[in-house]
């Protein structure tokens, strides 16, 4: 009994030491990282911790000067020790990320926070000096420690080749005629693994009217062969281009860094337990060529029917029946189909005679965008009523389009149509027979108001005293209030009916609802808060159209925006500036790098919604 009493306390004492030890254990918090790099050179930053955090409550710095290619990374360890009889327990968190530096000068990393048992414990920030490349080994000299790793990073970038990382511009033609489709790839070629890709410019398409084919649900991978040699491959930017100048157009080069993924064997390998394999992430900077395009004029001479449409297309017409009734309604269908700028296909002209009354035309569209061009087609309804009676020869409908492939105009005319014009059968009196030289009916009665009848009898003579009641100016002054109540009335029935038109107050607020949202753009400018300004541009551009037009924003894309702008009267040019923000929006909000200064998209958003307004309000 003696021995069992003995064992119990001296485990009791053994567990006691145990909890003691490691509660007596200070909590450090440090960070570690090389005090000196180069530029275009990946390196590690750890946060230590000798404690269990408190859930995830660690909070990195901000990382300003360095692109954030890993991290973080976390790795935990625990130990325990025993000396001379006395038991040390320790764990141990680390948090690892992977910095490239930007430029060279002196930065200072942050310090990182962590709570530790409800206690908040900070790092000390971190100078680095950041140098150029030619200054990068000799700086890692006088780190001393780190030399042999840094012999190992060195042969790991040794190991991948000026060729084994491409990025090209891959343009179908080089020869187009203006607005003639062309298509342009930015593809990577890659010979090594890689882990990350920091874009660092976006395309930009001076003098095209661009539309981005990249589908971020799918990667376009394969392999080719380049230059004699084997690449894994992946398109990176889509687009279908439409030049609007002509002459010589320059693509833009597009700058990004790609990470390759590099296994080597350490030299410093330990002969006893073997090993010594370490995996390396190496920056590689790469830059797509500059590619030119020669854009020709289109042949002059082009028929007065052509509007600009350059591809292959069929017309097909659809007209009414040859006999129509006054005062009755009719439709006119024109349906452009085939390949070529099918988008900015324009409604031919339907030469109507001047008294029927033609209405806005309706269009409708199937457009299927693709690398080969743009495919479907573009139908347009010409309603109409004829009110006067007759027989009517209608002209045929020409639309005119430049084929490239045969180099010439090519002018697609509808059959000729008869229209004979009936009496309106439900006896209506506003039918007026045009043939001959007969008078109308306003002319009639016109006549009979051009001779007045002379009145017969003596005058009468009224006394020169005339009450007021009954009096001229009391019929006069009870007509104004009548007349002031009637208006009243009206005014307030159309109040209370547009508050109920809730298309129609959306489009009115619509200009002020962008205005309180750009203002909330401007104040996350002025805060630096990139992510919330960029998304708060896009709420007001995309608000605005989806007010303006009662469109549904789910519903809103660039093709539909365009067509409603043009309806309404908005240039080109400010339809394709609004899509050139859309897209640098888009762009700039999800990209860890700056491809456009706030301000600049802050004034052009604002300036370009006024534009607009003014144009449709008038």
């Amino acid at each position: 009994m003696r021995d069992f009493v003995a064992k119990i306390s001296l485990t009791a004492l053994f567990v006691l030491a145990i909890f003691s030890a490691s509660a007596a254990e200070k909590v450090t918090f440090e960070a570690n990282s090389p005090l000196t790099v180069a530029v275009g050179e990946a390196f590690r930053v750890e946060f230590a911790l000798n404690a269990k955090p408190d859930g995830d409550t660690f909070k990195a710095p901000s990382f300003e000067g360095f692109d954030v290619l890993a991290g973080p990374a976390i790795s935990q360890g625990s130990s325990v020790q025993i000396v001379n009889g006395s038991m040390t327990k320790s764990v141990s968190y680390t948090y690892t990320f992977v910095l490239l530096p930007q430029a060279a000068g002196n930065v200072t990393i942050g310090a990182a926070e962590v709570k530790v048992d409800g206690s908040s414990y900070r790092t000390r920030p971190l100078p680095i000096e950041i140098v150029n490349e030619g200054e990068g080994s000799r700086a890692q000299q006088q780190q001393g420690g780190s030399n042999r790793a840094d012999d190992t990073q060195a042969d790991a970038q040794s190991r991948i080749g000026k060729d084994d990382i491409l990025l090209r511009a891959v343009v179908s033609r080089s020869s187009v005629y203006k607005n003639e489709p062309l298509h342009v790839a930015f593809k990577l070629y890659t010979r090594v693994p890689y882990v990350n890709i920091v874009p660092e410019s976006a395309p930009s398409f001076n003098g095209f009217w661009s539309q981005d084919l990249s589908d971020p649900n799918s990667a376009r991978v394969g392999r080719e062969t380049y230059a004699g040699k084997v690449y894994e491959t992946r398109v990176l930017y889509d687009y279908l281009l439409y030049p609007q100048q002509v002459g010589s157009l320059t693509i833009d080069p597009v700058d990004m860094t790609v990470v390759a993924q590099v296994v080597v064997q350490s030299r410093h390998a330990d002969p006893f337990f073997g090993g010594g394999r370490e995996v390396f992430n190496v920056p590689r900077k790469v830059q797509s060529q500059r590619a030119t395009v020669q854009v020709k004029a289109l042949p002059a001479g082009a028929p007065a029917s052509f509007s600009g449409a350059v591809g292959n297309f069929t017309m097909d017409t659809q007209f009414p029946s040859e006999r129509i009734a006054a005062n009755s309604g009719a439709t006119v269908t024109v349906k452009i189909s085939g390949t070529g700028n099918l988008t900015f296909v324009q409604a031919p002209k339907l030469p109507l005679p001047t008294s029927f009354e033609q209405y806005n035309v309706k269009t409708t569209e199937s457009i299927n965008t693709s690398a080969s061009g743009i495919s479907g087609y573009r139908q347009f309804e010409y309603p109409f009523i004829a009110r006067a009676e007759g027989a009517y020869d209608i002209e045929p409908i020409e639309f005119t389009y430049f084929d490239p492939q045969r180099v010439q105009y090519v002018t697609l005319k509808s059959k000729p149509l008869t229209l004979e014009i009936t009496p309106d059968a439900r006896g209506g009196g506003d039918a007026v027979v045009m043939q001959g030289r007969g008078m109308s009916k306003e002319e009639v009665k016109m006549l009979g108001q051009d001779i007045r009848f002379i009145k017969l009898g003596g005058a009468q003579l009224r006394s020169e005293r005339v009450p007021f009641i009954f009096s001229a100016a009391y019929w006069i002054l009870l007509l104004g209030v009548l007349a002031l109540f009637t208006m009243i009335y009206v005014a307030l029935r159309k109040q209370i009916r547009e508050s109920q038109n809730v298309a129609l107050v959306r489009g009115k607020r619509a200009n002020k609802v962008a205005v309180q949202r750009f203002r909330a753009a401007k104040r996350y400018m002025e805060e630096q808060n990139r992510h919330a300004f960029y998304e708060e541009m896009l709420r007001a551009l995309w608000g605005y159209m989806s007010d303006k037009f009662n469109i549904p924003v789910a519903n809103l894309t660039k093709e539909n925006v365009r067509e409603e702008l043009h309806k309404r009267g908005v240039s080109s040019e400010d339809s394709q500036r609004f899509t050139d923000i859309i897209t640098r929006c888009d762009e700039a909000q999800y990209s860890p790098v700056e491809s456009a200064r706030m301000g600049d998209v802050y004034s052009e958003g604002v300036n370009l919604i006024s534009r607009i307004e003014s144009v449709i309000k008038r």
